[in-house]
């Protein structure tokens, strides 16, 4: 379900503060846990580190990016494939 539209969109105010304070370059990454917060357009050019449960994944926003959640961009599980051939010798011989 989707967040009403008369409340607007979801954004964290503490990183909104960051943002604001001209952190965010490239060696002064924000650190963040909150993956619900969507990207505004103040939030393009900056680097995020957001946390997947384990890690911190740095995360640089682009334009493309706005609307977005800062947690699809950092992700949770590792997909490893869906299994492997395993080739069977026949032992007829």
């Amino acid at each position: 379900m989707s967040r009403s539209s008369k409340k607007g969109p979801y954004v964290d105010p503490r990183l909104v503060k960051k943002v604001e304070a001209d952190m965010g370059k490239k060696g002064n990454a924000i650190k963040t846990w909150s993956r619900a917060c969507q990207i505004p357009p103040s939030f393009v050019g900056r680097y995020f580190n957001v946390h997947n449960g384990r890690i911190f994944v740095e995360v640089y926003v682009t334009e493309d990016m706005v609307g977005h959640r800062l947690g699809e961009f950092s992700p949770t599980r590792t997909f490893r494939g869906h299994g492997q051939v395993v080739k069977r010798t026949s032992d007829k011989t």
